[in-house]
């Protein structure tokens, strides 16, 4: 079962232990992967790592560790494919309040699946979409 989406920064630093996750967001992971659930990943998330890791934002590693992360069936981060249905959900947020499309597609993947996002993002925290930070 999905408990929540982690959109991009969220995933990125789970994997690298960093302090800008929120215990609020890191008690949630550590939550569901104690009930054998898993936090969400759109594929669009790992479109943008390879982004930011050719742009040199992240560690060069990061796409492989979140792949080896996915590929493993105890893992608490299974990806969800983006799918037509989510399209459908993203149509319905407002592209002003939520402007980027990776986020849109993200915040619609949380939506569909009617689960919150772990997000730090001002602008989607303040849209409909129910975010935990």
């Amino acid at each position: 079962m999905i408990s929540a989406v982690a959109d991009t920064h969220t995933v990125i630093w789970y994997l690298y232990d960093d302090t800008r996750l929120s215990e609020k967001a890191k008690q949630l992971i550590e939550d569901t992967k104690e009930q054998g659930n898993q936090i969400g990943i759109s594929t669009i998330t790992l479109v943008e790592i390879v982004y930011l890791i050719e742009k040199g934002r992240i560690k060069k590693n990061a796409f492989s560790k979140l792949n080896g992360e996915l590929k493993d069936n105890k893992s608490v981060l299974g990806e969800i494919p983006l799918t037509n249905r989510i399209v459908i959900e993203l149509a319905k947020i407002d592209r002003d309040s939520i402007p980027d499309m990776p986020d849109r597609i993200i915040a619609a993947t949380a939506s569909h699946l009617n689960v919150p996002l772990l997000s730090r993002d001002e602008k989607i925290k303040i849209s409909q979409v129910e975010t935990i930070w």
